[in-house]
């Protein structure tokens, strides 16, 4: 069988751009590379000498899709710096902010980036045509999403109302009660999506992938737990850069994220997102949900990549559920937030989330003036690069017995399986498949 490369000049369905080849030698793949050839946004070099509390308002510009998860991961940072404990109203409202983007996001990434590719339809506008009340179902769903953001954050977009120990006015209950008869429709209406997901056909990629996820006893962890992996490992998010480190590619603008179980224990991929979630906190989900999940598909151990459109699904359901929970036993707080102290020295402070797309980490070093004198902030994306380059190893074979055309959409497919984000990552897609 002849060599061949395989491209793909800009990947759709997918935030940001880049490029992806795939050189092949008969069946056996000899080259791949997920390029990200946007530009760096240095985020971390601009926060430098910016007063602290800008950090969430800046960082939130990262990406306007997952927002949020920027703000939560940046004030978590910041407030675990300064020994500053949130109280139980302000933990509840950042939780129902995160539900909100966790049910946008995900909401957009399922119907219409990731569904078409299993109906075999070019992109969300076909989708429309052929099946209405879906999409707009889904348009609706993502809209009660938008809502909750809107309502808690002072806008859908980059939210305004959020602020390191809290939020600067604390929202109506009224407000928040008028969300709960469209939180139950979205809830309903995307478990029975989720039957329609179902029944579609799931291509046999199965990874021993390490996975990665925040983990709390008590909740399904969005917006605060330990890390841990599918291998053992367990730890305070202050413990990260003992266990993960960053490498540049030279094909990628994105840094590359290796983990590893000990200090001195190999580098090793790793995988964090919707799946990574299910499988590390299933026990954490409502148990309707879980089974519901199971009768779906979706193992408790689930390896495959193209059944991450079940895991949002379900996490989806879980948010409206979840955000619907919280407004019912939500309570005003007597403050909107709670004040950082002056520091007498410099301080450094973790913080990390479960944005839509997975474990986003942010360490901040600050002075006695409140200025921030070192950032790092490690997205998902960029963590699952790694591991999205070895999907496409493992299906290199197949990619080589498909005809061009086949092959192309297939590995697009493998790369929306992650929904990346790469503007976050920043630091995607073009696909080549080179066959000589």
């Amino acid at each position: 069988m002849a060599s061949r490369t395989l491209e793909v000049d800009f990947l759709t369905r997918v935030e940001g751009e880049g490029a992806l080849r795939i050189e092949l030698d008969g069946a056996e793949p000899k080259r791949i590379e997920l390029r990200i050839f946007e530009p760096p946004r240095f985020f971390e070099s601009l926060l430098r000498g910016r007063d602290q509390h800008e950090a969430p308002d800046i960082t939130s510009r990262i990406c306007g899709i997952c927002p949020v998860a920027y703000i939560t991961s940046a004030c978590a940072a910041l407030e675990q710096a300064h020994g500053i404990q949130l109280r139980a109203e302000h933990v509840a409202l950042r939780r129902l902010l995160y539900t909100g983007e966790w049910i946008e996001s995900h909401g957009l990434h399922v119907f219409m980036l990731h569904l078409p590719d299993f109906l075999g339809l070019p992109d969300a506008m076909t989708l429309a045509k052929q099946e209405p009340t879906l999409v707009k179902n889904a348009l609706r769903i993502k809209k009660v999403g938008n809502s909750l953001v809107r309502v808690l954050g002072g806008r859908e977009i980059h939210p305004i109302n959020t602020r390191v120990g809290g939020f600067y006015k604390a929202p109506e209950a009224a407000a928040l009660a008028e969300l709960l008869s469209e939180l139950a429709w979205a809830e309903q209406a995307t478990l029975e999506a989720l039957e329609r997901l179902a029944e579609l056909e799931f291509p046999s990629l199965e990874r021993d992938y390490e996975l990665v996820a925040l983990h709390a006893p008590d909740r399904y962890a969005i917006e605060s737990g330990r890390i841990r992996s599918s291998s053992g490992l367990d730890i305070d998010v202050s413990d990260y850069t003992q266990h993960f480190h960053e490498l540049q590619r030279p094909h990628s603008t994105a840094l590359h994220s290796l983990m590893r179980l000990t200090p001195q224990s190999e580098p090793r991929e790793y995988l964090c997102g919707p799946l990574a979630r299910f499988v590390l906190n299933h026990s954490e989900l409502p148990e309707d949900l879980f089974e519901l999940a199971g009768r779906a598909g979706l193992e408790p151990n689930c390896r495959n990549p193209f059944k991450s459109i079940l895991a949002r699904t379900i996490e989806i359901a879980f948010a409206c559920r979840e955000a619907a929970r919280i407004i019912r036993a939500y309570e005003p707080p007597s403050e909107p937030s709670v004040p950082l102290p002056p520091a007498a020295d410099a301080v450094e402070g973790h913080g990390a989330s479960e944005a839509p797309r997975g474990l986003l980490y942010h360490r901040y070093r600050v002075d006695t003036d409140g200025l921030i004198t070192e950032a790092q902030i490690v997205p998902p994306t960029s963590q699952n690069q790694g591991s999205i380059e070895r999907d496409l190893w493992d299906l290199a074979p197949e990619l080589g017995r498909l005809p061009l055309e086949e092959a192309t959409l297939l590995a697009e497919r493998a790369i929306r399986n992650h929904d990346p984000c790469i503007s976050c990552a920043t630091h995607f897609l073009n696909l080549e498949i080179r066959r000589a």
